[in-house]
């Protein structure tokens, strides 16, 4: 064969290998398994997988949702008929798989935050009907079955967002009338407020994670409708920066900080739809990779990290409504 007739044929072959590597480069990563103990005494664990836990005794989306030990507890939120605004506490045990009853809020709320801090749940803002918003802050002691009411928050807000650094509580955007760029933090150990820098887009339901010292604020809602944008704060300067923004535009998703990874998944789209995509982002590349989707489809659920693994609780469904279930994704 002449050079002439090898030339075409490579060039065949280099255009198929850089086709099989785009395609592979968008594919979502593959299922990998660890290797057990060697006394087999504990199973392998199956990364980028999902499973499901029991159902919640209450399906509802906008829970706040926080996790002490291993249990999470999963306070307020909106049930079918829609509308219907809960106080129930349900706890959910991620070992024996079941649910118990806690003391109710004090009152009924949708659309607040949890935040967990020295073993106090911590329920923040939300709303009490359609369209309105609050400043309150309850406490929950699960020791004493209990709830406490803190100082207010200085910005009246719902559908906020909330991520703790060492002890401090930093909520972040929300509706009060607008989207908001507001971001304060609060002080458990001395009940107080501050304000601290504002986000650079306004946003509602933001997906928001703490990588390091850095707090990310991905997607949300703002006054312009459902966005990528992706913001990182800056603890220790109080600033924000531009990132690398989620490829896939959605607000309200499951999303927590895992092993020096941002997960993002579900979570509605512009066109109003719920999505099952599952994306993390890293700070070292400013980039996102595309893993395992969800199971079901669903925004606005109840986000909590128990054992390296991130559980996902209720929701709402753009198919089939609101959302009962308990999806657990292991990195």
């Amino acid at each position: 064969m002449s050079e002439k007739e090898i030339m075409p044929l490579r060039s065949i072959f280099t255009s198929a290998l850089l086709a099989l590597a785009l395609i592979t480069a968008t594919m979502p990563a593959a299922a990998q398994t660890s290797v057990a103990s060697d006394d087999g005494s504990a199973p392998a664990v199956v990364h980028n997988t999902w499973t499901t836990g029991t159902n919640m005794p209450t399906p509802r989306e906008s829970p706040a949702v926080g996790a002490i030990g291993h249990y999470i507890y999963a306070v307020g939120g909106i049930t079918a008929p829609y509308g219907t605004i809960l106080s129930v506490n349900e706890i959910y045990n991620t070992i024996k798989k079941t649910w118990t009853t806690g003391a109710p809020l004090p009152t009924p709320t949708c659309y607040a935050v949890g935040a967990v801090v020295n073993g106090i749940l911590y329920v923040i803002g939300g709303s009490y009907g359609t369209g309105e918003y609050t400043d309150t802050v309850y406490a929950y002691d699960p020791v004493a079955n209990t709830w406490s009411t803190m100082a207010p928050m200085p910005t009246a807000r719902n559908s906020l967002s909330a991520v703790v650094d060492k002890g401090i509580i930093y909520v972040i955007g929300g509706y009060s009338g607008g989207r908001d760029t507001t971001v304060e933090s609060y002080n458990p150990a001395t009940n107080t407020w501050t304000e601290e820098a504002p986000m650079l887009v306004g946003k509602s339901t933001a997906n928001v994670g703490l990588l390091g010292g850095t707090i990310l604020a991905a997607g949300g809602l703002s006054n312009s409708g459902v966005t990528g944008d992706n913001e990182g704060y800056k603890v220790k300067k109080n600033e924000w920066t531009d990132l690398a923004a989620d490829p896939t535009v959605r607000d309200a998703s499951c999303a927590w900080a895992i092993g020096g990874v941002f997960h993002v998944a579900g979570g509605g789209l512009s066109s109003g739809e719920t999505t099952t995509v599952n994306e993390a982002y890293s700070t070292k590349t400013n980039s996102w990779t595309t893993l395992a989707p969800m199971p079901q489809d669903t925004g606005y659920p109840g986000s909590a990290v128990v054992g390296g693994r991130l559980y996902c609780l209720g929701g709402y469904s753009s198919n089939t409504g609101v959302v009962g279930a308990v999806q657990i994704y292991q990195p």
